[in-house]
């Protein structure tokens, strides 16, 4: 998963946290299984998208943000 192995190199999860997550991701047989993450691990991960602005990213469209770069930048 890409996206847990930038927070590794961005320093915003330890090695350990990386190898439990994508141990636990990697073992997962669905969403569902995922969701069942410990509430530590979660709590890493979701810090980190927070530090990152993943949220902010999902919730906004990708090609009106490029548009407006263009118009404007």
């Amino acid at each position: 998963m890409k996206t847990i192995d930038e927070m590794l190199n961005l320093a915003l999860l330890t090695p350990e946290q990386h190898h439990q997550i994508s141990t636990w991701i990697a073992q997962a047989n669905s969403p569902d299984e995922i969701l069942k993450m410990p509430p530590a691990l979660w709590k890493a991960v979701e810090r980190a998208s927070a530090i990152m602005g993943i949220d902010e990213d999902l919730v906004r469209p990708p090609a009106l943000d490029a548009d407006d770069m263009a118009h404007h930048g």
